[in-house]
C-alpha cells in the first residue's frame, strides 16, 4: 500500500478599500495561469500566519498587516498526497514594482463580486465572499 503523504500550507487574500469598496488581490498560477491567492507551504521558523505574508510577498510584491485568526481553510490533493491550506486576510498597505515572482505571475485587483467568479476553487471563492459581508476581515 502506498504511502499517503500530509502537508500544511498558508495563504493570503491581500485586499484593499478603494472608493469605499473591498477590492481583492488575484495572482495567476505558474504552469495553469489559473486566478489564484498566494499560498505556499509553511516554513519551519514561521507560523502560518507569518509564512502567508511572505507568500503575498514574494508572489503578489504587496506588504500589509494580517489577523493570526485563520479566515478558514480549503484542501487539495498534490504531491502524492493531501495539503490543508489555511488562509488570512492581509489588508494592504504597500503595493511594490519589484518582487520575487514578477516575471513567473500577474497580479490584479478585482471587486469582491468578480474574485468570486475568477478563482475556481469553491471553499476560496466562499472565504472571499463572506469578507466581502465583514467589514475589517479579520
Amino acid at each position: 500500500m502506498k504511502k499517503k503523504y500530509h502537508f500544511e500550507q498558508s495563504g493570503a487574500i491581500p485586499f484593499r478599500i478603494k472608493n469605499g469598496k473591498k477590492e481583492i488581490l488575484l495572482v495567476t498560477s505558474i504552469r495553469k495561469k489559473r486566478w489564484i491567492i498566494p499560498k505556499g507551504f509553511i516554513e519551519y521558523h514561521l507560523t502560518p500566519f507569518q509564512s502567508a505574508k511572505k507568500e503575498a510577498f514574494e508572489e503578489a510584491g504587496v506588504r500589509g498587516s494580517n489577523s493570526t485568526r485563520a479566515l478558514g481553510y480549503y484542501k487539495i490533493k498534490k504531491y502524492g498526497g493531501d495539503i490543508r491550506i489555511k488562509i488570512y486576510s492581509l489588508k494592504v498597505s504597500r503595493v511594490y514594482k519589484e518582487y520575487p515572482e514578477k516575471n513567473l505571475r500577474k497580479r490584479k485587483w478585482y471587486s469582491i463580486e468578480n474574485a468570486v467568479k475568477k478563482v475556481d476553487i469553491p471553499q476560496v471563492a466562499k472565504i472571499i465572499k463572506k469578507m466581502g459581508k465583514n467589514s475589517s476581515s479579520k
